[in-house]
């Protein structure tokens, strides 16, 4: 049997930050991914968006790690010459009942350490016309970025260092040994392979593969949501210079204004099913909602300007009822198991909280 000392499992954009930080560290790492490429579901099925670190509760490991992450990410940009922009976001309140929540995220925003900038009704109009809204608050750190191009850095950074990615290898089964971890992967030529270090980074299967480690303490695994959200994109020029951002509702931030760096407007993501397997399938009938969400604060989008563009899922440790669950960093401390660490939840500002993540990864493993 093959021993390695550390495996990555998945390829997303956490799992190569993972292995990227390990291989720069030193360590002999393999990263097994199920499918043919890197980086192709979550990852790849999201707003590109690098996020300030606004929304999260102060103190949480989202908001800390988002707030780490992006600073980290704007730098690795710049150095790498990875396409990115600190384009900015208005979050703005349409009417008037929505005014404290406004001004409880000004509040929050403030103690996560991200400043923002308060904004009249006349203010918003003067710097995106096309949005009506009586106030709203504007970040300037929010950008937005080439998140394959990201990865492909990732990547190259972990390849230069020694790390090798396997993809059509899925991990079907493992089991915890005095030794070390053992993992037997499917495909077309299974094998089994015994590793020191083990990083869970399976993003929407991350749950379901710790259920396939024998001797894990199974009451130490959330339990496991999908939301499934869908973008529309808009046909013709942009009217936005800035991301828009409605006020949040329950599930998520509400369907809000991006922009991609050759200037296509997408509007999205609403929260349209929680589905018991991962189902990127684009749902028909759904133009209706985002019309009429669209122009509470843009109201003179054209009819028949919006058009079907892809869904995303996120991985969530928390159901359509509950309030939205942090990051799960769990190691050693939480379940006992020497030398492995889960990644649980990790959905937005999952792109933005990478480098971050990755860091504080590796500090776990080594403390």
């Amino acid at each position: 049997m093959e021993t390695v000392d550390t495996v990555v499992i998945g390829a997303g954009v956490v799992g190569l930050a993972v292995a990227r930080e390990l291989a720069l560290a030193g360590c002999e790492v393999l990263i097994l991914e199920a499918l043919e490429r890197f980086g192709t579901q979550t990852s790849s099925h999201n707003s590109e968006v690098i996020h300030a670190g606004l929304y999260y509760p102060t103190g949480s490991l989202k908001a800390r790690l988002c707030v780490r992450g992006k600073e980290r990410l704007y730098r690795y940009c710049a150095e790498r010459g990875i396409a990115h922009r600190r384009i900015g976001k208005l979050l703005v309140a349409c009417d008037e009942s929505e005014l404290p929540a406004l001004a409880g995220y000004a509040q929050r925003s403030a103690a996560n350490g991200v400043p923002l900038q308060p904004l009249a009704a006349a203010e918003i109009r003067h710097l995106e016309p096309a949005v009506r809204a009586v106030a709203g608050l504007y970040s300037e750190s929010t950008g937005i970025l080439d998140s394959h191009g990201f990865m492909l850095a990732l990547l190259g950074d972990a390849e230069q260092a020694g790390a090798t990615l396997v993809t059509h290898t899925p991990v079907v089964a493992g089991r915890i040994e005095p030794d070390g971890i053992v993992l037997r992967t499917g495909g077309e030529e299974p094998f089994e392979l015994r590793c020191r270090r083990l990083v869970n980074s399976a993003g929407l299967r991350a749950q379901a593969l710790a259920r396939c480690l024998v001797g894990f303490p199974k009451q130490r695994i959330p339990p496991t949501f999908y939301a499934k959200g869908h973008y529309f994109t808009l046909t013709g020029s942009s009217p936005f210079q800035h991301l828009v951002y409605p006020m949040p509702d329950h599930s998520g931030l509400g369907i809000h204004v991006t922009l991609d760096l050759s200037g296509q407007c997408k509007f999205g993501p609403d929260v349209s099913g929680w589905p018991s397997v991962p189902d990127y399938r684009f749902e028909m009938g759904l133009d209706a909602k985002f019309y009429r969400a669209i122009r509470r604060y843009y109201p003179d989008l054209p009819e028949g300007a919006l058009q079907p563009g892809y869904t995303g899922i996120r991985p969530k440790v928390s159901g359509p009822t509950e309030p939205a669950g942090d990051f799960i960093l769990q190691g050693q401390s939480s379940h006992g198991v020497s030398g492995l660490v889960n990644l649980f939840g990790i959905e937005s500002p999952g792109l933005t909280a990478s480098l971050a993540i990755a860091q504080q990864v590796v500090e776990d493993l080594n403390g």
